[in-house]
């Protein structure tokens, strides 16, 4: 809270190659906060090693707006890792309220959340009602919610990013998550507090494309999954219960076959052959299963930070 006594509200806002959308988002976020003369805000814009303009872009945005702070990664490190700087640098701000700046999340809605927080409210995730992707964007999201919802050990919302309002209280518990691999949303469900959920229409993007290719796609969700759930470890167990079982089984068919009906005795080296195979390439995706989780223990072990700032610019522009 300021020292005139108004609440500040923080807004993480990671950017990376947005250069076409900054200005347009910048305006709906100026336009959605003038509605609230009431509260103090901050907008926190994290470059996450962008190759366009999009750090010149925002620098320009500061120059016209001293809400403006702009902090930029040293390089690339992921828009979850961008999130977390900008959660870390959100310091004393009453609530703080995470979104993209592509316009997919309307800044408008963030308004409603703060009015939901102002009820007493912890966490107020927008969850999408409707969403302007692809069939394939929308079958592959849905494909991660149903798996991720029956393996994580945590009850993680279905159609749920990272566009949310927490309260200050909640931010500083999220700060104390410092691992690697991060998914913020996991973390955020984690943590507890009261969450509710706060529908809206999510738009198509205003320009650029998106930050998450399928590649990207496909590790979020293996963090997502290996981050909360010891579950694929478990159904290795079990498969390889069921597979010694059926081996079991099928030793003790061979073995009657031989002893009292050896004329229907047939040599099968396909059948062996094909077993093989299917044995061995089950053992290598049990290793690599098991591989994913000592991965994380190492590069956990290593303590590394998780980003570095290349620059920040706070405070009055005149004073960068």
């Amino acid at each position: 809270m300021t020292g005139t006594g108004r609440r500040t509200i923080a807004y993480v806002l990671p950017v990376f190659n947005e250069e076409e959308a900054i200005g347009a988002f910048h305006d709906a976020l100026a336009a959605a906060t003038a509605t609230r003369p009431d509260l103090d805000f901050e907008f926190l814009y994290v470059d996450d090693g962008s190759k366009d303009a999009s750090l010149e872009k925002l620098l320009e945005v500061r120059a016209q707006d001293p809400r403006a702070t702009v902090l930029s990664l040293s390089r690339n490190c992921g828009h979850q890792i961008a999130v977390t700087a900008g959660l870390d640098a959100a310091g004393d701000a009453d609530a703080v309220v995470v979104m993209d700046t592509d316009l997919q999340d309307p800044p408008a809605v963030s308004m409603e959340m703060i009015t939901m927080w102002e009820g007493g409210v912890d966490v107020v995730y927008a969850q999408r009602r409707t969403r302007k992707d692809g069939v394939f964007k929308r079958s592959t999201a849905y494909a991660f919610y149903w798996v991720l919802d029956r393996l994580a050990s945590i009850d993680i919302p279905r159609n749920v990013g990272d566009f949310r309002l927490m309260d200050r209280r909640v931010v500083t518990e999220v700060n104390r998550y410092r691992e690697q691999d991060r998914f913020l949303r996991g973390i955020v469900a984690h943590v507890g507090f009261r969450q509710e959920a706060l529908l809206f229409d999510r738009d198509a993007r205003f320009a650029g494309e998106t930050g998450y290719p399928l590649r990207k796609l496909f590790s979020f969700a293996a963090t997502g999954i290996i981050g909360f759930s010891t579950t694929p470890l478990k159904l290795i167990s079990r498969l390889g219960f069921a597979i010694s079982g059926i081996s079991v089984l099928l030793a003790a068919y061979v073995l009657f076959v031989r002893l009292f009906r050896p004329e229907d005795s047939v040599p099968g080296w396909a059948f062996l052959g094909v077993g093989m195979f299917l044995l061995s390439g089950l053992q290598l995706i049990m290793m690599g299963v098991i591989g994913s989780y000592l991965g994380r223990v190492y590069v956990e072990t290593q303590d590394r930070p998780l980003y570095a700032l290349a620059l920040v610019a706070r405070g009055k522009p005149d004073d960068s």
